[in-house]
């Protein structure tokens, strides 16, 4: 006799996650046709049956997080709260990287990955500084899975829920702490050029100057990666000018430490002869000499939120936005001061 099919069986044979089959069979929305015409397909040929029994406890839901990298202080906060807002709602939370050296700089997640994790059984998805091309956003939409990228390093259409801070807002903050206390030289050394959140930090930068009055220099300005190494480069370039900056703000702490660090190989003093403020405000800004003025970014939060927007998506629940921006803030520490003279 023929055991009674389960509905792994049916998400399997439609190629979907279980919550994704589970969608079709309660009627929920948030299901492309193509995907529920396949699901209902797998159902009839499997012949299956819900079952009316007594049934077990249901095993808990899995929501997948894949980081573009988890070799930063970035991810490991947003993951604290990822795995925070897990427990809180009473999922498990597996994890991967795409094993990118630094945040951006990656190859997008690729359709096979999101396959395999929709079969799986995931309930959603959550990408982390990862690119998303249109392809993969279709597969995701195909399969039903749910997704909510965080910081997406690319602008995304309105099918996907996305979650940052104000990057632009950010900047603007950093760059005018500097303005007010007296710096006009001020250097903006920044992330990857194809990132998102590091080129609206850069505008608020050059948003900030411009309402001030002063026109901004391109030389006292550069990208890189989300690493000391780019702050580094970016620093010792520009104290080669002949009118160098006397204030560089950081597109993230990291990226800060190498300005530190270049600033003091070369004799100056910070902040006495140059002021440095980051962004993140991750373990990096409270530990580096001095203590670090810096743009707070709420990761712990903007993890935990991803979680429970994830979950809702998998309810059938409809965003109120698709792009959720958390507001950062500034912290003053030690790094900034008057310019000297």
């Amino acid at each position: 006799m023929r055991n009674r099919a389960t509905l792994t069986e049916v998400a399997e044979r439609a190629g979907v996650s279980k919550a994704t089959a589970s969608k079709v069979l309660n009627g929920r929305p948030g299901v492309a046709d193509e995907t529920r015409r396949a699901v209902r397909e797998a159902i009839a040929a499997l012949e299956y049956v819900p079952s009316t029994g007594p049934r077990e406890s249901p095993a808990p839901q899995t929501i997948h997080v894949v980081f573009d990298t988890l070799l930063n202080m970035y991810a490991v906060y947003v993951l604290d709260g990822i795995l925070s807002g897990g427990k809180e709602l009473g999922v498990e939370v597996v994890t991967s990287s795409l094993e990118a050296e630094t945040p951006g700089d990656n190859d997008p997640i690729g359709a096979d990955r999101i396959k395999e994790i929709a079969a799986q059984g995931a309930a959603g998805l959550v990408l982390v500084t990862a690119q998303l091309t249109t392809d993969e956003m279709d597969t995701c939409e195909q399969l039903g899975l749910p997704l909510v990228v965080i910081d997406p390093a690319n602008p995304l259409d309105e099918r996907v829920t996305s979650l940052g801070a104000t990057n632009w807002a950010g900047g603007v903050q950093a760059t005018r702490h500097l303005l007010d206390l007296g710096h006009t030289r001020i250097g903006f050394t920044g992330g990857p050029p194809g990132s998102l959140p590091a080129r609206e930090r850069l505008h608020g930068y050059r948003e900030a100057l411009e309402s001030a009055g002063i026109e901004v220099d391109p030389a006292l300005t550069g990208a890189g990666k989300f690493n000391a190494e780019t702050g580094a480069a970016l620093t010792d370039r520009m104290l080669d000018l002949a009118d160098p900056p006397t204030a560089i703000f950081a597109a993230s702490d990291s990226i800060a430490v190498g300005v530190i660090r270049t600033a003091r190989q070369r004799g100056l003093e910070v902040p006495g002869d140059l002021s440095v403020v980051g962004f993140d405000d991750t373990y990096n800004a409270m530990w580096v000499e001095p203590p670090l003025t810096t743009v707070k970014q709420p990761l712990r939060q903007m993890g935990r939120v991803a979680a429970r927007t994830v979950l809702d998506l998998a309810a059938g629940k409809v965003p109120d936005s698709h792009h959720v921006q958390l507001a950062t803030s500034l912290v003053v520490r030690e790094s900034t001061a008057p310019p000297r003279g």
